[in-house]
């Protein structure tokens, strides 16, 4: 079982485990950054728009061929590939060094996804047990022992 954790946390067990990726950005369910390995706020946001609009039109090929949803992608250029994975409505983008390790990349990025904590609303305390209202049910029971 995957130990739970927020995004950041998550990218930075993944930066420390997969020496192939370089940048790294993971949106939620929205399209939100929720974390990424570019200090620059300006290129985070066109690599995670750029993953996006990738997603789509892979996505838009697939449907109109009969294909069922993308999961993955890789797309592999002569200084490196673009990997994309999306899981659970959330997608995580990332760019390598040419000639990665596709299988190990793809694993250490559905893990990386997979950690990631689920923000669940706080659960509600137990709802204190009511005295059964009626006499005549204490009653049955207390007769019928």
């Amino acid at each position: 079982m995957l130990r739970r954790m927020d995004a950041a946390q998550a990218l930075a067990d993944l930066t420390e485990i997969s020496s192939e990726v370089t940048q790294v950005v993971i949106l939620d369910r929205d399209g939100t950054l929720l974390a990424t390995t570019v200090a620059d706020a300006d290129r985070a946001e066109r690599l995670a728009a750029a993953i996006t609009q990738v997603l789509e039109e892979a996505e838009r090929l697939a449907r109109a061929r009969g294909l069922r949803g993308l999961a993955q992608l890789e797309a592999s250029t002569l200084e490196g590939s673009v990997f994309a994975v999306r899981r659970g409505g959330r997608v995580i983008g990332a760019t390598t060094r040419p000639d990665p390790t596709v299988g190990l990349v793809f694993y250490d990025l559905k893990h990386c996804l997979g950690s990631i904590e689920e923000t669940a609303p706080p659960a509600e305390p137990p709802a204190a047990e009511k005295p059964d209202a009626s006499p005549r049910r204490r009653r049955k029971a207390d007769t019928s022992a």
